[in-house]
């Protein structure tokens, strides 16, 4: 049935953007296009080229709208199938617009990476679609369990993370110790770069060398304490200084001024500026993962998903494990994997293998078991034969005035009405306390710290609101 389907993915932030044009492009013989719609977090010209590399989707079929012009674009075009790919807020936002077309399409949603710990908001937002993506055996689990927890019986269905499939270099026997002078005689040397002047003053970098790179994959909300991401900056100015013949490559999600998926408080570019001195084989990326990981002997994460992007490659990776393992931190993925290390072996280049058996329940299965697709053709097949009951989203608690803050909070500036308007002044004071009071509960409470299960039931200790 692919043959014809006219399928719309509808995106903002950087990493779904990635993420959706990549699972679209997985996909043989359909009609795919990508809608960004205009809101504070949706990616720029350079993150959007960067986020498509790869991914297999024409940049011809790529729209930018404004959040109005987006349910007349789509009614104009019915599609068989949307793909909705943003944070939940921003799903449920869109979820409204399909709900108002007269020509009701197939709805599906997930998220663009390792989904472990289950995190109850996730869910709750997403609980009107008709299927959510899931990329594991484990989150299969863990996104039942957590539906049965909170009365959200959404469909699932499994896919092979689409940036993350199996290359060549996937499971190599040697366990590669990367920056040695062994493994730099291998593989021809140290690395040769085309520097740059980046932000601070330290080097940005396009690379032209050979597998010798170890690849820093920053994150916004992991480690969340200033002191811990200092750390995290030291440690690579000692590895960096430890052999001045491998790169030490801190990969970056977004420019000076632009907007990524989560907010970040204290970059790395701001934590290496202030150094007085910083290697010159210490060097910051804004390229692709891929073309990052093209020159990587190995890659350093706490949580990352670039982890399963690097080990589908056949890179060594390190979890950092220096700040502990927990929900918290977004590592408990890693538990059983082989992975986990402390900063001395990032330094040292102890980097891993994963354990066979770990990798088919977290991300390696057989490609085989990947059905989503099948399902998706499923779906569009009961609802041209009137058999698909649509899921709506649910009315807003406090009507028409709560539905407008939600929706301003979103677009943020782009929302140009009056009720949007009012409902921010209005609803700001009312969700500071309640903010306010989720602050002052203990992140170490409830189901954050249960290690006995892959999700959580309270709100995530992130503070990352989706208003910038």
């Amino acid at each position: 049935m692919s043959t014809g389907l006219r399928v719309v993915a509808i995106a903002d932030a950087d990493s779904f953007v990635k993420w959706s044009a990549s699972l679209l492009g997985s996909v043989p013989g359909i009609r795919p296009h990508l809608l960004l719609v205009k809101t504070p977090l949706t990616a720029s010209a350079a993150q959007e080229r960067t986020a498509l590399a790869g991914a297999g989707l024409d940049p011809a079929a790529v729209s930018r709208i404004m959040f109005g012009e987006t349910g007349p674009w789509l009614e104009a075009q019915r599609p068989d199938v949307v793909l909705l790919a943003g944070r939940g807020p921003f799903v449920r936002l869109m979820g409204r617009v399909i709900d108002a077309l007269t020509h009701r399409p197939v709805t599906v949603a997930g998220l663009p990476g390792m989904a472990i710990p289950a995190q109850r908001g996730a869910l709750d937002y997403r609980r009107h679609v008709d299927l959510l993506v899931v990329h594991s055996h484990r989150e299969e689990r863990a996104f039942a369990d957590l539906g049965r927890r909170i009365g959200a019986q959404v469909p699932t269905a499994l896919a092979t993370l689409p940036f993350a499939r199996t290359k060549a270099r996937m499971l190599s026997p040697e366990l590669v110790r990367a920056g040695t002078a062994s493994s730099a005689t291998r593989r021809g040397g140290a690395a040769e770069t085309e520097q740059n002047p980046g932000p601070d003053g330290i080097r940005s970098s396009m690379s032209k060398a050979p597998a010798t790179d170890i690849v820093f994959a920053a994150q916004a909300l992991v480690p969340m304490d200033r002191e811990d991401r200092a750390e995290i900056a030291a440690t690579l100015v000692r590895a960096a200084e430890a052999d001045p013949r491998r790169r030490i490559v801190v990969k970056l999600r977004s420019r000076p001024g632009e907007a990524e998926t989560h907010l970040e408080r204290d970059a790395y570019t701001e934590l290496l500026g202030r150094r007085v001195r910083v290697p010159e084989n210490l060097v910051f990326s804004y390229e692709s993962m891929s073309q990052a990981l093209s020159t990587a002997a190995g890659l350093v994460t706490v949580s990352s998903t670039a982890a399963i992007e690097a080990l589908a490659q056949g890179i060594p990776v390190i979890a950092l494990d220096s700040f502990g393992v927990s929900k918290s931190l977004l590592n408990t993925v890693f538990v059983g994997s082989g992975l986990l290390g402390g900063r001395s072996e990032v330094i040292a280049g102890r980097f891993r293998h994963p354990h066979p058996d770990w990798l088919r329940d977290n991300y390696f299965h057989p490609e085989s078991e990947s059905t989503w697709w099948d399902r998706v053709e499923a779906l569009v097949a009961l609802r041209r034969s009137g058999s698909l009951p649509a899921r709506r989203v649910s009315a807003p608690r406090g009507g028409a005035l709560h539905e407008a803050w939600h929706r301003a909070s979103v677009l943020g500036r782009d929302d140009r009405t009056l009720s949007g308007r009012i409902a921010l002044v209005a609803g700001e004071p009312a969700v500071g306390m309640l903010s306010a009071l989720k602050r002052r509960r203990s992140p170490d409470l409830g189901t954050w710290v249960d290690a006995s299960t892959d999700i959580t039931l309270e709100p995530n200790p992130f503070h990352d609101s989706i208003r910038r």
